[in-house]
């Protein structure tokens, strides 16, 4: 029961984030400008540190360097390919972004979909223990804000009202409590350690082919080497978490 209160805790806290994106009616353009693509980096860092540092380490410690479990590392990664072919979505991380009305109902969609398996690798990372969910949290939240703050952004591009963007962006969030709760009902009946790699190579995918594209060619030398600093701290959060909290 603890188990299950701390995954509905963190994943319903995971979709409040939504409602960042009142950031961007009380900061100026230019701010935000200038705070974003840091933010980008930074949850790039963390993100491939939560692959590389947590959910690959458990899933070797649980079933040990298998062919299956490197199968569902290239599964998960390959899933988020194929999210972004068929559905012509990416994060955006630009405030206002470039994507114009017809894509903010498929942004929606594909926003709903990814939140859902947020769910399934936040869940399954709670059920290996309290600490190994936590930093899997912690990875997913420090990606959840430039990603909101550019899909309210994608939203309010398109033409759609600030308040109404809102809404509907947290309802696409909510997506993941449900994701959460299949995989923890699904851990009663089969063993739910394949979510693990599966959940690092979602990670892989949105850090290596959404995340680090938008800040790997700094407009000038400071520019990137403040992204690559950031970049570097996301990853030494998720370390200085892992000694921190053992798992």
């Amino acid at each position: 029961m603890d188990t299950l209160l701390w995954i509905i805790g963190s994943t319903f806290a995971m979709s409040m984030m939504a409602w960042v994106g009142l950031i961007v009616l009380f900061l100026r353009e230019e701010l935000l400008k200038k705070i974003l693509l840091p933010l980008v980096a930074f949850s790039a860092g963390a993100l491939l540190g939560g692959a590389f540092l947590h959910l690959i380490p458990e899933a070797m410690v649980k079933v040990g360097p298998r062919l299956d479990m490197f199968l569902w590392l290239l599964f998960g990664f390959t899933i988020f390919f194929l999210l972004e072919q068929f559905l012509h979505w990416h994060h955006c991380h630009k405030v206002p972004c470039e994507h114009k009305k017809p894509v903010t109902y498929l942004i929606l969609i594909a926003d709903g979909v990814h939140n859902f398996i947020g769910g399934l690798a936040i869940a399954s990372s709670f059920m290996v223990s309290v600490p190994v969910g936590i930093t899997t949290w912690i990875a997913c939240a420090v990606h959840e804000i430039p990603q909101e703050l550019g899909d309210f952004g994608i939203l309010i591009h398109g033409g759609w009202k600030k308040y109404r963007a809102l809404v509907f962006n947290f309802f696409s969030a909510l997506t993941i409590i449900p994701g959460a709760l299949l995989a923890y009902f699904l851990s009663n009946s089969m063993d739910i350690t394949f979510l693990l790699p599966f959940a690092a190579g979602n990670f892989i995918y949105i850090a290596s082919s959404d995340l680090i594209p938008e800040v790997k060619h700094g407009e000038s030398l400071k520019t990137g080497l403040l992204h690559f600093f950031a970049f570097v701290a996301g990853i030494m959060l998720i370390l200085v978490v892992r000694l921190v909290f053992g798992g």
